[in-house]
């Protein structure tokens, strides 16, 4: 079976979909990652760069001059689905002949396709092959999809409603996809290398903080106010891909790119953005989390993981030394987050997922 995965050229919409395009070429088939801006490491996948018009600044720009206060509402993540619809409506619009000439040469049996990227599903109707909606945030695959597809830049395509949908939000954190075959959230970075003092367990609390692979307005970087924060705190803080290297406390050391997958395991506690591929890694490896709300889903993001206590909801600019002593010290805090890692590792990992996909092509 030929398959061909396709995501929006932004690291973190394609990194969720490795998992199970991986199990898909252990189990012999042929399988290509139709996207753009890769990883380092995609497990040794063969790729496809659809992504060279592609450019999301350009898509806000236009989308905020035709919508203004929906974009205002945007920055503050309280747009709901409004705004993502009309940005990614015609950010796909720059995908669909790329990856409809990727797979006039692929032929596929099938496309795999994530929630902001329908030209996965409009490529598929051309060619007349099915296709699978892959969750990889925390709205349902299905609001997105429908919220993209009414969107004014594509609402006049004939646009096929996915033969199958994988989910793979925990029951938990928010009603399960109606309809949708679950799935494990497999946490996956894209590689990166870990340096030997981080292999070396801390005579303190070890505290991960992270930032979006995305520089914008509103990103929700910690990175600076854990900074300020830190001598106030008994514990050692791990910035990856720190935007600021200088002045960092005795208490803070920076690193490159790692695999955060491997040492989320082993940390105390995690500090991020609150995208939705670090909350389920996080919540993946039971630890507890402090995630800053902002823009997109990252306000919903926070909003359902601090609901289902297994971590802190606070703004970048307001995180406090006490802040970060109660992620480290309240244990109904870890509790939660172990919890929803029970749940997770008890949902279906994506080897059995294939044979659905099989099915699908075999009738």
């Amino acid at each position: 079976m030929r398959i061909v995965f396709a995501a929006a050229p932004l690291q973190g919409h394609l990194l969720p979909l490795i998992p199970l395009a991986a199990a898909c070429r252990d189990a012999g088939h042929d399988v290509v990652l139709a996207a753009g801006n890769f990883p380092p490491d995609v497990r040794g996948l063969r790729t496809a760069d659809i992504g060279a018009s592609f450019s999301l600044p350009r898509s806000a720009v236009r989308a905020s001059l035709r919508h203004p206060a929906l974009a205002r509402s945007e920055m503050r993540g309280t747009a709901g689905h409004g705004f993502v619809g009309e940005l990614f409506g015609r950010a796909n619009l720059a995908l669909v002949d790329p990856l409809l000439a990727l797979a006039e040469r692929e032929r596929p049996d099938l496309i795999v396709f994530e929630p902001l990227c329908e030209a996965g599903a409009i490529v598929a109707g051309r060619l007349s092959v099915p296709s699978v909606l892959q969750e990889n945030t925390l709205w349902p695959a299905t609001e997105l999809f429908q919220a993209v597809t009414t969107g004014s830049a594509l609402r006049r395509l004939d646009i096929p409603a996915p033969e199958l949908i994988i989910g793979v939000t925990p029951p938990s954190l928010r009603p399960f996809t109606p309809g949708a075959l679950p799935m494990r959230p497999v946490p996956y970075s894209g590689g990166g290398s870990v340096p030997d003092w981080l292999r070396t367990p801390s005579e303190r609390p070890r505290v991960l903080v992270s930032r979006s692979t995305l520089d914008g307005p509103n990103d929700g970087d910690p990175g600076p106010a854990i900074i300020a924060a830190a001598g106030r705190v008994d514990a050692e803080f791990v910035l990856v891909r720190p935007s600021a290297t200088r002045g960092l406390p005795p208490n803070v050391r920076g690193v490159g790119r790692v695999p955060l997958a491997e040492l989320l395991p082993g940390a105390a506690a995690f500090v991020h953005h609150a995208g939705a591929g670090s909350v389920l890694g996080g919540l993946a490896a039971g630890v507890p989390q402090l995630v800053t709300p902002g823009a997109g889903d990252r306000k919903h993001n926070a909003e359902l993981l601090a609901r289902r206590g297994a971590g802190l909801a606070v703004t970048a600019k307001a995180i406090t030394a006490d802040d970060l002593n109660r992620l480290l010290t309240d244990r109904s805090l870890r509790t939660s987050a172990q919890e929803v890692a029970a749940e997770i590792a008890a949902m279906p990992d994506p080897a059995t997922v294939v044979p659905a996909l099989e099915k699908l092509v075999s009738g």
